[in-house]
């Protein structure tokens, strides 16, 4: 299975849905491209939904934490939500769920970014 995305704007924040396998950082270089765009355009509060990521190791998890200094940099912030079970469980193990703010539903995330 491959890695794709899709950047939807939501009113003062961009949705990110993240779908299928990230595991290696040249999957994500499009991924990484559209992030700088949406910084240069001080579009700063994003979403990272991964409910139809069905799997992701230490590589893809090496392209979010990326992501979130790039942004926290440019004084924004990523909320991540819809995360699986076994994601859950690796963003425990590697104590990333203390760095990342992890929601159970959109609502939840968009409210936190408000």
């Amino acid at each position: 299975m491959t890695f794709s995305f899709r950047i939807e704007p939501e009113i003062g924040i961009e949705i990110i849905h993240l779908a299928g396998e990230l595991i290696d950082k040249g999957q994500a270089a499009e991924l990484s491209t559209g992030i700088d765009e949406l910084i240069e355009a001080r579009k700063i509060k994003m979403v990272f939904d991964l409910q139809d990521l069905k799997y992701i190791n230490s590589s893809g998890l090496n392209v979010m934490i990326n992501i979130l200094s790039r942004v926290r940099k440019a004084g924004g912030e990523v909320v991540i939500t819809h995360v699986s079970k076994r994601v859950n469980e690796l963003l425990i193990i590697t104590k990333l769920n203390t760095v990342f703010t992890v929601t159970e539903t959109m609502e939840s995330a968009v409210s936190k970014l408000k």
